[in-house]
């Protein structure tokens, strides 16, 4: 896209509108009054992504989607013998006998895919978006610093990201207990746990697929100021996850298979279990934490060195 260029050494690589040394401006060399931490405040930033038509839709889906699986459930005709098979129809069978059940079934059914697709999205579209709309340039020009920037933008869009995950589990919960009460939590893996020490368990699932979530959080940044192409970076990250996941099924890669993103992907089911197995939760969370910050070390490093011209 044609447009002003703005270098990396200005508007956002720490550049600022110059004034003179004299009592007009400061010795610095930066224009009287400019403070670098004042430019693009979070608050601002979040407001601004609020009122984006995405940022209103994938929220309200995230409450919309446990009202549908509820109503769906009420289709029950109670002629289906197993509910499906294996542990997904366990599953079913058990998501009806409390709201702690139904919280975790539309935990399980939405873990795998609509969850990286919402992170995708806050993360993939965040800085790609002001490119493709032109904008990007003149927020540079402010001037915003570049890492600024991007560290503004990126915890916003984790804020989102985790906003979206809190609002899935917590209208599930909500609805799950209303309809069939708060009742004890059961599974496949562990053996009856009473609602208080069931919901902690909840909790910490939620926590370990927030920092599972982290990897789709840094690929999709990482997408995004790699392009100005929003919808390329949200599919890039969503593919390359799916991918990482079909690799991962492949026996004969072997030990390599531990080194995916994705490998670690379902530990949160050791935290169901009696005793809970953390073992492969550790591995995981360690696993996440490299590759998100390699993701953001990676998008940082390739933002503030390119050239800005859209």
């Amino acid at each position: 896209m044609a447009g002003t260029t703005v270098e990396p050494g200005t508007g956002g690589a720490g550049g600022a509108a110059r004034g003179g040394s004299g009592p007009g401006g400061a010795a610095s060399g930066a224009a009287a009054g400019y403070r670098p931490s004042a430019t693009l405040p979070f608050v601002a930033e979040f407001r601004r992504q609020a009122s984006r038509r995405r940022t209103q839709l994938a929220l309200g889906f995230m409450v919309l989607l446990p009202l549908i699986i509820l109503i769906a459930f009420q289709f029950d005709s109670g002629d289906d013998d197993d509910n499906g098979r294996g542990e997904f129809g366990s599953l079913i069978e058990f998501a009806t006998t409390g709201g702690l059940n139904f919280t975790l079934f539309t935990i399980f059914v939405s873990a795998s895919f609509l969850l990286v697709v919402v992170v995708a999205l806050f993360c993939g579209d965040t800085v790609a978006s002001e490119a493709s709309w032109g904008s990007l340039r003149y927020l540079l020009a402010v001037p915003v610093p570049r890492a600024r920037l991007l560290t503004v933008k990126l915890v916003v869009a984790l804020a989102y990201s985790a906003l979206a995950l809190l609002l899935l589990a917590g209208t599930a919960l909500l609805l799950g207990t209303l309809r069939y009460g708060w009742e004890p939590l059961r599974s496949t893996v562990a053996a009856q746990l009473e609602p208080g020490e069931g919901l902690l368990r909840l909790l910490a699932v939620l926590g370990y697929l927030a920092v599972v979530l982290l990897v789709v959080a840094g690929l999709a940044f990482l997408l995004s100021v790699s392009t100005d192409a929003a919808l390329g970076a949200v599919g890039g990250a969503v593919l390359l996850w799916i991918l990482s996941s079909i690799l991962d099924q492949i026996t004969a890669l072997g030990v390599l298979r531990t080194f995916l993103p994705t490998h670690y992907s379902t530990a949160w089911l050791g935290l169901l279990s009696t005793p809970v197995q953390t073992d492969d939760v550790v591995r995981g969370t360690i696993s996440a934490v490299c590759y998100a910050t390699l993701f953001w070390g990676l998008a940082f490093w390739r933002f503030t060195r390119k050239d800005v011209v859209s």
